[in-house]
């Protein structure tokens, strides 16, 4: 399919707060794929690198409909890079990303939920409130940003299962590519939580990266755009299996301190950083860890398989992300095999906990917050080697300090 029309390309910086909140390369071509606000949906779209006279750096980017079962309807955006990547995320899906591949290594898992299901076939009050599951197939899915966390009743109401911005489609989407090398794609999208008396808080939603890159990253601004504060949360809930997830593969960071999150996870506090094969009948394992960073507030964690030569690591910002939590759900491979490596606001505990135990916070009348994370494939020892000492540097000689009690019970 041939790029947009010139008329619609002009029109589409007009998605909501680019200009005001994102950075935008001087020269790059930009193609508007969805806008509520213009009444626009290209549907079925391709721009190749040729197509853009860009001879010395490959790629390719496609937007399919989804057709059939669940997944009808359902929008999926792939950034093909034969040198680099291959990104696959949807605008359907709250912008999150389905899965990655290259160098050899998958990052993602393979999850029961086999469609990219389309949000009008779920609904998230089903199953007490965790109805969220019949979704869940991602590799990173954004937990919030209302609200996030186990489902509860309070206020009146049922806080479903991590929230709503994953089964939120984006009401605009571009597409942005440098005029120049090393040629950045970034992609953008919209999610609107807006609720009558309730909230009216938006994300501007970025995926930048640079062709031949084993690295991308997420920058997401949530604004609230009513006349009232309004709580907020966010969970990056980032998502790993085979071939890095295996016995014996283990998980590092630079931790203060860390908790089991319930009563079964106290079995597994003494082996909280290896990983298990897939294993019948065991349950999930989450625990709660306080970072340390460095002076600027950066730090990082990862995934590394067993011989050391696969791995995935994120890196973030503490004054943005000061919590992490390591979900480990080693259960058998159809079950879904996966690790969770979550950079948050918060915890998953219900909102009643997390707002006692004050790790809620406010967003103001018109203010803008950022996230930021970077989120690199390892694909060998050299690059493990350097992430290893880059933790490293950040953990120096603070011991970590192991409680045996979860800070909360549900």
């Amino acid at each position: 399919m041939l790029p947009i029309k010139k008329d619609i390309m002009k029109k589409a910086l007009t998605l909501a707060l680019v200009t005001s909140l994102v950075s935008t390369p001087v020269n790059a071509k930009t193609f508007l794929l969805t806008s509520t606000d213009q009444n626009i949906e290209v549907g079925n779209w391709k721009i190749t690198s040729q197509q853009l006279n860009i001879k010395s750096t490959p790629f390719t980017i496609e937007q399919k409909i989804l057709h059939g079962g669940k997944q009808e309807g359902s929008k999926i955006l792939t950034i093909t890079d034969p040198n680099g990547l291959t990104i696959t995320l949807s605008p359907t899906r709250g912008m999150d990303l389905l899965r990655v591949n290259g160098f050899g290594v998958k990052l993602g898992w393979d999850s029961p939920v086999k469609e990219v299901i389309n949000p009008a076939y779920i609904n998230l009050e089903s199953r007490n409130g965790a109805g969220w599951l019949e979704g869940f197939n991602e590799m990173i899915v954004r937990c919030g940003f209302e609200w996030t966390g186990h489902p509860s009743q309070a206020d009146g109401q049922l806080y479903t299962l991590h929230g709503k911005a994953g089964n939120t489609p984006a009401s605009e989407v571009e597409v942005e590519i440098s005029d120049h090398a090393p040629y950045e794609i970034r992609i953008r999208g919209l999610l609107k939580e807006s609720t009558f008396k309730k909230a009216d808080i938006q994300t501007l939603t970025e995926l930048r990266y640079i062709p031949g890159s084993s690295a991308f990253i997420i920058h997401d601004v949530l604004t609230n755009h009513a006349d009232y504060p309004h709580d907020y949360q966010i969970i990056y809930h980032s998502n790993f299996s085979k071939p890095i997830l295996e016995k014996d593969a283990y998980f590092i960071a630079p931790i203060q301190n860390i908790s089991p999150f319930n009563e079964y996870a106290k079995k597994g506090i003494s082996n909280w950083s290896t990983y298990l094969g897939p294993t019948k009948e065991f349950d999930e394992m989450v625990f709660n860890i306080v970072p340390y960073a460095n002076t600027k507030g950066d730090t990082l964690a990862a995934v590394i398989n067993k011989e050391e030569n696969k791995g995935v690591s994120i890196a973030f910002n503490v004054n943005q992300l000061p919590f992490l939590t390591l979900w480990k759900n080693t259960d058998t491979e159809k079950q879904g095999y996966v690790t969770g490596i979550e950079p948050g606001t918060n915890y998953a505990y219900p909102v009643s906990i997390e707002r006692a135990q004050k790790r809620i916070k406010q967003i103001q009348p018109g203010q803008n917050i950022a996230f930021d994370l970077t989120y690199t494939l390892l694909h060998n020892k050299e690059q493990i080697d350097q992430t290893k000492k880059a933790i490293q540097a950040i953990q120096e000689n603070h011991k970590i300090i192991v409680n045996d009690t979860p800070i909360a019970k549900e």
